[in-house]
């Protein structure tokens, strides 16, 4: 039999084996169809799964003549069971609702206040005892709904806005008050006054589960990179250090990734930049008046600008290259700066003490500050993106409209 007939042969006896492949599965190009289903093991309920391919097929191999009652406990049973079930398949891990939040906290003495930009409306969300306070930080969780309460006497509540209630407390880690926290998923990042920079894991029990031994003085400054990766601290020893999660130890003193010693004063300004996830903005206490500007993969200091005055707090605008500072003596103004060349665009004054913390609304247009003075401003510092403002229809601005979009 000559080559010619021997691939007919074969091409017949293949045709012949797959009948149903030929008729309902034609050949594509290998750029075609490329979509598959691929299951998750974990969404897979595979118990149900077994039974139905084994015990569940005895009853409709041997069936048996049941009494009316017998069958409706049987069907009561199935259902009180969840077995009466047509899919394999089910989707337990369902991601909560996204919350709406458009809210301010603030802390004043031992009270913390919730503001609600949606209605203006004030409420009071707690206010500690007299030994356990006063409220030393405040820190929203990333759902927008859970908040971080740091006490003077180092413990640290946990409160659900929605329904003004306590969760948890807690304890046994630092010695002395908390006085910055930084949230990075589930993991509540506390700094106290005894040094100690703790990782506290809300969802369990033990909650300590990594701590971080670098600062020799109070932790003033805590921040998460956007990767979740990487942990900027300041502190009153003028130093900041750079932590990374990888190399990060369960309930050991873990070793920094970079010290940087170039300021000369507290460090308590800390931000990572929104569109350079490796670009780290220091501000420097009185004795130093410096922004800094760092590569937290090589420790490198990229640029140093003379502000003049203390800087306290530092945000970036999230829609353009720019930064926010504020600062304390002498004219404790706000300064928006041009990145990369930090040119000064505009300085906004009305404070009449150092303006210690700034807050960002959800659309990052809006700035809330609150400074010594004991006043709270409200700053439309960045204007609306341009995106939304093409895309918005113009219309006649109502006063104040702006302020319903902090958080």
């Amino acid at each position: 039999m000559d080559a010619g007939s021997m691939n007919t042969s074969s091409s017949l006896k293949a045709q012949s084996r797959f009948p149903l492949q030929q008729q309902f599965l034609p050949r594509t190009n290998s750029k075609e169809n490329l979509d598959r289903f691929i299951p998750n093991r974990s969404a897979m309920d595979m118990d149900y799964a077994r039974f139905m391919l084994t015990e569940g097929r005895k009853g409709k191999e041997n069936p048996t003549v049941n009494s009316p009652s017998r069958e409706a406990y049987r069907k009561q049973l199935a259902d009180s069971l969840n077995m009466n079930r047509t899919r394999i398949l089910a989707f337990k891990n369902k991601p909560p609702a996204p919350v709406d939040s458009n809210v301010l906290a603030i802390a004043l003495g031992s009270t913390v206040y919730l503001w609600d930009a949606s209605d203006g409306s004030t409420s009071e969300l707690v206010t500690v005892d007299d030994e356990d306070g006063p409220v030393t930080s405040v820190n929203w969780a990333p759902d927008g709904r859970h908040i971080a309460i740091g006490l003077n006497n180092s413990h640290i509540q946990l409160w659900d806005s929605a329904s003004n209630r306590q969760l948890r407390t807690l304890k046994g880690g630092h010695r002395s008050r908390v006085g910055s926290m930084a949230w990075n998923n589930h993991i509540l990042t506390t700094g106290g006054m005894d040094g100690q920079i703790i990782n506290n894991d809300v969802r369990i029990r033990s909650h300590i589960v990594e701590t971080y031994r670098g600062h020799t003085q109070e932790v003033c400054g805590l921040k998460w990179s956007a990767s979740g990766q990487q942990l900027a601290s300041g502190g009153n020893d003028n130093l900041i250090h750079i932590w990374d999660r990888s190399t990060a130890l369960s309930n050991s003193a873990t070793q920094w990734l970079h010290r940087l010693e170039d300021h000369t004063s507290a460090v308590k300004a800390l931000a990572w930049c929104p569109f350079q996830g490796n670009l780290l903005a220091s501000g420097g206490g009185g004795g130093d008046k410096s922004i800094k500007f760092w590569n937290t993969h090589t420790g490198a200091c990229l640029n140093s600008i003379d502000t003049g005055s203390q800087v306290c707090s530092l945000l970036w605008n999230k829609n353009e290259r720019e930064l926010l500072s504020s600062h304390g003596f002498t004219q404790n103004q706000l300064t928006v700066w041009k990145y990369p060349s930090m040119v000064k665009m505009a300085e906004l004054t009305g404070h009449t003490s150092r303006v210690l913390y700034m807050a960002q609304s959800p659309d990052g247009c809006t700035v809330a500050t609150a400074a010594g003075d004991e006043t709270l401003r409200f700053w439309n510092v960045f204007g609306v993106p341009e995106i939304a403002a093409k895309a918005a229809p113009k219309a006649n601005p109502e006063p104040f409209s702006h302020l319903n979009r902090i958080r």
